[in-house]
């Protein structure tokens, strides 16, 4: 199958990361959220993006404009009847993205691949919320989806070889490198890498430093970011509700969250944008020594 329309459904910041990134790779984008003020400041943002990389001379004015024209905004879910690739970026909540699901089938034609960009939830259950699980298909983006190059791309138990041999393709049509997952709880890179951060805060409750820590990790494995830094710049609330995830989705005592981490995330503490978690921070999001 042939991807020409692409739809991306969500306003939030991965959303509009996803619209530009797709808009700038030369496809038509029909941009869906509930929140047409929500929608309105993401093109702004969008535009700002364009613009700075025009400035750069990363792009040219007149690929920024061509990029800003493709995309169209919507709040109605019946923009997308046209799709030929739908990508979901609402939050991470299953039974949300379930409903989600089911109004995008009964939107867009048949033959329409219905693609998620849960981090870690299941395809297959997603897939099961409609009458076309062999359509359904996970595109993990990272953030900022327009400077990150991964794209992981995981089927559902019932998704057709075609239908994940058409979103490899894809993926590289719009500069990203895709890797296949495997549809179970954190897909490839937040299996490995939210563990390591929660094991790095268990080594915090046993007393060592995160300074230490994440200068450790950054001399002897070569980490541009320590895994302290890095879980304080995602937000402890994301790494707990990442680290249950793993926890019951496997139901196995290794992905156990540190008592630690629950503890900061009952207090409030969560990181970077709350100005304080395992360091300070100030009103720009810059550490206080």
């Amino acid at each position: 199958m042939k991807i020409g329309n692409v739809g991306v459904v969500g306003a939030g910041l991965m959303g509009s990361g996803i619209a530009q990134v797709v808009a700038e790779a030369g496809y038509d984008v029909v941009w869906v959220d509930i929140s047409g003020e929500q929608l309105h400041k993401g093109l702004a943002n969008i535009k700002r993006m364009l613009d700075r990389k025009a400035e750069k001379g990363k792009i040219t004015p007149e690929k920024a404009e061509a990029a800003l024209n493709r995309l169209k905004t919507e709040t109605d879910m019946r923009a997308l009847a046209d799709a030929d690739l739908v990508i979901e970026a609402v939050p991470e909540h299953l039974e949300l993205k379930k409903k989600i699901f089911k109004q995008l089938e009964e939107v867009t034609r048949q033959e329409a691949i219905l693609a998620s960009n849960t981090s870690g939830l299941s395809v297959s259950a997603l897939g099961a919320a409609t009458r076309r699980p062999e359509q359904v298909i996970g595109a993990h983006f990272f953030y900022p989806a327009p400077v990150m190059g991964l794209l992981e791309v995981t089927p559902g138990l019932l998704t057709s070889g075609q239908v994940l041999k058409t979103v490899m393709a894809f993926a590289k049509s719009i500069g990203k490198t895709p890797v296949e997952c495997k549809d179970y709880p954190g897909f490839i890179v937040n299996r490995v890498l939210v563990p390591m951060m929660n094991e790095a805060i268990f080594l915090v409750m046993e007393g060592v430093k995160p300074d230490d820590i994440d200068t450790a990790m950054k001399l002897g494995a070569n980490y541009p970011m320590g895994p302290i830094t890095l879980a304080d710049f995602v937000g402890l609330d994301t790494l707990l509700a990442t680290m249950q995830g793993l926890y019951e989705g496997f139901n196995d005592s290794k992905y156990r969250p540190s008592p630690l981490l629950v503890k900061m995330v009952e207090a409030g503490t969560l990181g970077r944008k709350t100005g304080r978690g395992f360091y300070s921070y100030n009103d720009k999001g810059e550490r206080i020594e």
